[in-house]
């Protein structure tokens, strides 16, 4: 999965054929696993797993998660990678790598995922808010599509569902009035559009009423006043918005104005 990228799910063997054209070129394939792994996608405890068995990268990082707080990273790789990098006459050098204190705290956190089934709970809530989310899809036509897996999923705020522009701005002020409700989100994406949903993996089922609650009022919010200075006759669609006719810095500002 691409995180940054805008929670894109590549279809099964994609990174296979990706994986061949890189090894023929003389690379590897490093699965970054520091957001999406660790059980957050719930069917897989990694993330790479989803692409199916016969797929295997030739180094794997992981980070953030492994720790719960504690800085901490792990990079895992093949027997054939690491004793080409020994035989390459590099040296590698951690002061702190391996310390007992850390890896006491990684080995704990392994322990709590398994032991209070966050995986399984990852994918039962994830499933959960997926489905409200599809729901206020069909209430939003500013929401163009919602897609991930567990509790890894991203919303994407588009202008018009046929050409798919972008909703910077409009996704900005989501993330912004979310904030002033103490719920925190970022967005990602190479136009900034796609809402994050990132959770910690304790992350109830009524937490993701609660957050999906206040995005319909700021949604709402943002749809009714951006009918009320359209110029022409409004759309008959209640939800109608349109921001096409204003830049970008302008429709920010616009955006800014806005009293839900």
């Amino acid at each position: 999965m691409q995180s940054c990228g805008g929670q894109v799910i590549p279809p099964v063997g994609y990174f296979q054929q990706v994986a061949e054209h890189v090894r023929k070129a003389g690379g590897v394939f490093i699965a970054d696993e520091v957001q999406v792994g660790f059980g957050r996608v719930g069917s897989h405890f990694w993330a790479f797993q989803l692409q199916g068995e016969d797929f295997v990268p030739d180094i794997v990082t992981m980070g953030k998660p492994i720790g719960n707080g504690h800085p901490m990273s792990c990079v895992v790789t093949t027997r054939a990678v690491a004793e080409a990098f020994m035989s390459s006459g590099m040296e590698y050098f951690n002061t702190f790598g391996g310390n007992p204190v850390s890896c006491a705290i990684g080995l704990a956190v392994l322990d709590v995922i398994e032991k209070e089934n966050l995986q399984e709970k990852a994918l039962r809530v994830g499933q959960y808010l997926c489905n409200l989310l599809w729901k206020l899809k069909d209430e939003h036509p500013l929401i163009g599509d919602i897609r991930g897996r567990g509790l890894f999923v991203g919303v994407e705020l588009v202008t018009d569902r046929l050409t798919l522009t972008p909703a910077t701005a409009e996704a900005q002020e989501v993330i912004y009035r979310l904030k002033e409700q103490f719920i925190l989100l970022s967005a990602d994406g190479p136009h900034r559009n796609v809402l994050k949903f990132k959770p910690p993996l304790c992350f109830t089922t009524e937490d993701a009423d609660l957050v999906v609650e206040k995005m319909d009022l700021i949604l709402t919010g943002i749809s009714r006043d951006v009918i009320k200075t359209n110029q022409g006759t409004p759309h008959p669609n209640a939800n109608y918005y349109d921001m096409n006719h204003l830049k970008p810095m302008e429709r920010r500002g616009f955006c800014r104005k806005l009293k839900l």
